[in-house]
């Protein structure tokens, strides 16, 4: 498994949350948004159906699912 850092995140992709408080963490990214500072924020939904939000910049993205 090659990671990529978050270049193009695109919805449906695969990630790891490698900082922040839900480091270690990975799921489906399923909400992208960019907030007024211009930080991109994305919402995580685990397998297990549990959604988190952290920052575009705390995830490596392990493959895009088409």
């Amino acid at each position: 498994m090659t990671l990529q850092p978050p270049k193009l995140l695109i919805d449906g992709d695969q990630c790891l949350v490698i900082g922040g408080v839900h480091s270690g963490k990975f799921g489906i990214v399923r909400d992208i948004n960019k907030s007024k500072t211009g930080h991109i924020t994305i919402t995580v939904e685990q397998k297990n159906g549990v959604r988190f939000k952290t920052l575009g910049k705390n995830v490596y993205v392990q493959k895009t699912i088409k």
